[in-house]
């Protein structure tokens, strides 16, 4: 199974920025981890805080790999562009959310890309990378 998880702006700071919501795990270790315990599935990692090179990385994978997980981070709730990759492509894709998006500011409550995702994952850390990666995977 060929898998790639996709994050958007800021996340590249996991482990560093706001420990209290996001933990203190930088992502790279959270992935490293992830890919031991999943050794026999192709998993690969982008990220950036370019709205653009999130929409292009959308379009070159989305239509030969079998499932993208998506952290869109603060594009979720503006980006009408990455809604649009996302419903383009045929590649499902899972939305993920390390914070409770609901508990958080009125203007997190909205996404842009739920309606074109396979499903949403919002609120349990960084598991809910796994949790995406093993709804591919059953």
């Amino acid at each position: 199974m060929k898998i790639i998880i996709i994050n958007g702006p800021n996340l590249n700071l996991l482990g560093k920025r706001e420990n209290d919501i996001y933990g203190d795990v930088s992502f790279n270790d959270f992935f490293e981890s992830l890919r031991k315990k999943y050794a026999n599935q192709e998993i690969s990692y982008f990220q950036s805080n370019i709205e653009g090179e999130l929409i292009d990385k959308l379009q070159e994978v989305g239509y030969n790999y079998d499932g993208i997980i998506l952290n869109a981070a603060a594009y979720t709730h503006t980006s009408v562009g990455i809604a649009d990759a996302v419903k383009a492509i045929s590649t499902p894709v899972v939305e993920v959310h390390i914070s409770n998006t609901f508990s958080r500011e009125d203007f997190r409550h909205k996404s842009y890309i739920s309606p074109n995702a396979k499903g949403v994952i919002v609120g349990f850390g960084l598991r809910g990378y796994e949790l995406a990666l093993q709804s591919f995977l059953k």
